[in-house]
C-alpha cells in the first residue's frame, strides 16, 4: 500500500498571527518555484491557537495546499476547563490535524499515556486526525530500551481505538535527546524504531492496518538528512520543529523527493 509521505512543521509556541501570515506565504511561493507536486507529499502546518483563523482564512482565500493543525486538543467537550481548547473549537476554524502526546506536553505538563489516548480518542470522534507523539530519552536510549519504552506509549496511547481509527492516524517517532539539540538519530535508528512500531501495529490490529498507518520522525530534521530518513522503508514523513520557521529549510523537507 503506497503511503502519501506527509511532513508536518510544528511552530510550537513561536509566531504570532501577523507574522504568520508572511511565514506561510513565502512558504508557498518558495514551494511554487521549488515546482512542489502535492501528489508526492503533504504539508501541514501546525501553529499556536491564535495563529489559525489567520492562517485558515489564507490557505482558504489563496487556495493553498496546506493541511492545518493544532498543537494540542482538550479531552474534554466543554466546561469548566479553563484554558482548554475543544475539538468543536477546532473543527468549526477548519483544523484537520492536531498534535497530541507531544514530549513536552509529557514533560510540562504531565500528560500521561492514558491523557494521550483521550485526546486521541476524542480527535478521532470529532474527524480530526491525531499526530500522536511518542520517543524516549537520553537515559532510556542509554539504557537500550528506547524500543519498549516507545512501543509501551504505542499501546497506551491506541488503548481502545478500532483498527480503522488506527489506520487513518498518524504517528510521530521523537527520541526527546534528539529534539531541538542539533543531534538527530542515524536514519537506521529512526527505522529501528519506526519498523518496531509497524510490526506493533500489526501485533495489536493486523496487517492492513499495520500497512496503512503513516509514521513520521521527529528529532532536528533538516534539508540535508531528510532525504536518508525518508529512504527507511517504515517512516513515512517528518514532524519538524525550528526548520519549519524557515520557509526556504521547511520548503526543502517538503520536497524531500527533489534531493
Amino acid at each position: 500500500m503506497a503511503r502519501k509521505p506527509i511532513m508536518a512543521g510544528n511552530w510550537k509556541m513561536n509566531i504570532d498571527h501577523v507574522e504568520a501570515t508572511g511565514l506561510v506565504e513565502k512558504l508557498h511561493y518558495t514551494l511554487v518555484d521549488r515546482e512542489w507536486d502535492p501528489a508526492k507529499s503533504e504539508a501541514v502546518l501546525c501553529v499556536p491557537f491564535t495563529d489559525l483563523r489567520t492562517v485558515r482564512t489564507l490557505i482558504d482565500g489563496d487556495r493553498l495546499h496546506f493541511g492545518l493543525g493544532a498543537q494540542d486538543v482538550s479531552a474534554h467537550d466543554n466546561g469548566a476547563y479553563t484554558g482548554e481548547i475543544s475539538t468543536a473549537m477546532l473543527s468549526k476554524l477548519g483544523v484537520g490535524y492536531v498534535i497530541v502526546g507531544h514530549s513536552e506536553r509529557r514533560e510540562y505538563h504531565g500528560e500521561t499515556d492514558e491523557i494521550v489516548n483521550a485526546k486521541a480518542t476524542k480527535a478521532l470522534s470529532a474527524g480530526l486526525t491525531p499526530i500522536i507523539c511518542v520517543g524516549e530519552g537520553l537515559d532510556v536510549r542509554k539504557a537500550g530500551q528506547h524500543v519498549e519504552h516507545t512501543l509501551a506509549q504505542v499501546r497506551g496511547a491506541l488503548a481502545g481505538l478500532t483498527a480503522e481509527q488506527v489506520a487513518s492516524l498518524v504517528i510521530a517517532y521523537e527520541p526527546i535527546w534528539a529534539i531541538g539539540t542539533g543531534e538527530v538519530a542515524t536514519a537506521a535508528d529512526a527505522q529501528e524504531v519506526c519498523g518496531a512500531i509497524r510490526k506493533e501495529v500489526a501485533a495489536l490490529y493486523d496487517e492492513p492496518t499495520a500497512e496503512a498507518v503513516r509514521i513520521q520522525y521527529g528529532g532536528s530534521v533538516k534539508s540535508g538528512n531528510v532525504a536518508e530518513i525518508m529512504g527507511q522503508p517504515d517512516i513515512d514523513g517528518a514532524l519538524v520543529g525550528g526548520a519549519s520557521l524557515k520557509p526556504e529549510e521547511f520548503a526543502a523537507i517538503v520536497c524531500f523527493y527533489q534531493l
